[in-house]
């Protein structure tokens, strides 16, 4: 087991956005957070980053997890001046040894981004621009990743090449995952459990037997 929830709670004032949720992530695992808007995934999530403490419950990590993050989709003004290597490089050491440097070229090699590498960043599509996130988040060896709504706002195609690495990385190299995300189908193709949270509380099983529909 990677992950274990237990009595999980969160209240802002009056609000409650969950309460008393529990679940289990085991190690390997590629599981989808699914749910409406406004239900509590990003608060989940946030809280598992450790940037929220949770109103009441806990949750622990196995002792030799380390969390990988890609965020939403975010545009880059297209006057960035950084190439996508030198972006990659942003989650590395000011000063980077040959070490450092050799393991962003191979993070540029496992995303697919190295033909491209010297592109400036406000140059690349939208599909590149996420793998060079996911890039930046494999530099320091997760062997979690935390997948945060990361293919909205994709073409099809980027989607379909963001997720087949998210696919090989779980499988050559056993990284848990947990995406969040609103594409039932993208889910289902991809990953193999879900938790679906709404109205407070959370169900936890296999994304093949998923039923629900929601916006």
């Amino acid at each position: 087991m990677i992950l274990d929830v237990n009595d999980l709670s969160m209240r802002f004032d009056t609000k409650t956005v969950f309460q008393d949720i529990n679940f289990h992530l085991e190690k390997g695992s590629m599981t989808a957070l699914l749910g409406p808007n406004g239900t509590g995934k990003t608060t989940l999530i946030k809280i598992l980053m450790g940037m929220l403490t949770p109103t009441d419950g806990s949750y622990n990590f196995s002792s030799d997890v380390k969390l990988g993050y890609v965020p939403q989709f975010r545009n880059i003004d297209s006057e960035y001046p950084l190439s996508i290597r030198a972006f990659v490089g942003l989650n590395a050491p000011l000063f980077k040894t040959k070490k450092v440097k050799d393991q962003i070229d191979h993070q540029l090699v496992e995303t697919h981004l190295d033909p491209i590498k010297d592109t400036r960043m406000g140059e690349a599509s939208g599909g590149q621009k996420q793998r060079a996130y996911l890039a930046q988040a494999l530099l320091d060896n997760p062997n979690m990743i935390i997948l945060d709504e990361a293919t909205a706002s994709l073409d099809p195609a980027a989607k379909e090449e963001l997720m087949g690495l998210i696919k090989h990385l779980n499988q050559e190299h056993k990284i848990t995952v947990l995406f969040v995300t609103h594409d039932i189908p993208l889910a289902k193709k991809y990953m193999t459990d879900y938790l679906y949270l709404n109205k407070g509380s959370i169900r936890q099983g296999k994304m093949s037997e998923f039923k629900e529909d929601f916006e």
